[in-house]
């Protein structure tokens, strides 16, 4: 009986452990940044809803879903918005969603591999990210790069590789 209780102990003070390792955290809309540039387009995105579990000590362990209203893309000029919502297919595909399969740490930086799907297509990618974090706030900065035309992007005019950079303020749940 005495092995019974210490095994069931054992189980849930790890359970009660990864508990505690995993934070979850909620994203200011408001002022999250998604912006992205190109040799041929730059602008920004608005909408940005996420799921963020992240926990600098056992970034093995997070996980990150999030959408971005693909809609709201803005870059300046009406006539290029109209294009890049019609590159992007809009009306069928209104969001951009990337869902992490593994994070890691690498250095200074840590590293979200997901899958990224865009104007339906699905595609690995890597976002590059870091995390500054004081008491219940916290800083999500990334940047990944996207070749458009690998999710079927081919207007005329599409660029070969865009940079997305994301400033991604969170706190505490």
């Amino acid at each position: 009986m005495k092995k019974l209780i210490y095994s069931a102990t054992l189980v849930i003070a790890g359970l009660f452990a990864f508990t505690l390792a995993a934070v979850n955290w909620k994203v200011n809309s408001e002022t999250a940044e998604v912006k992205f540039t190109s040799e041929k387009i730059n602008g920004s995105f608005t909408g940005l809803k996420a799921s963020i579990v992240f926990d600098e000590q056992h970034p093995e362990e997070a996980k990150f879903s999030a959408t971005i209203d693909a809609t709201s893309v803005a870059t300046g000029f009406f006539l290029k918005n109209m294009h890049a919502r019609d590159a992007l297919g809009t009306d069928s595909y209104p969001t951009i969603k990337f869902e992490s399969v593994s994070v890691s740490k690498n250095g200074n930086e840590y590293v979200a591999k997901g899958n990224l799907t865009m104007k339906g297509a699905t595609r690995p990618e890597v976002i590059n990210f870091t995390f500054t974090g004081k008491g219940s706030q916290g800083v999500f900065k990334g940047n990944m790069t996207v070749v458009p035309r690998e999710f079927g992007l081919n207007r005329s005019g599409t660029p070969g590789k865009v940079m997305i950079t994301l400033t991604v303020p969170v706190s505490k749940m």
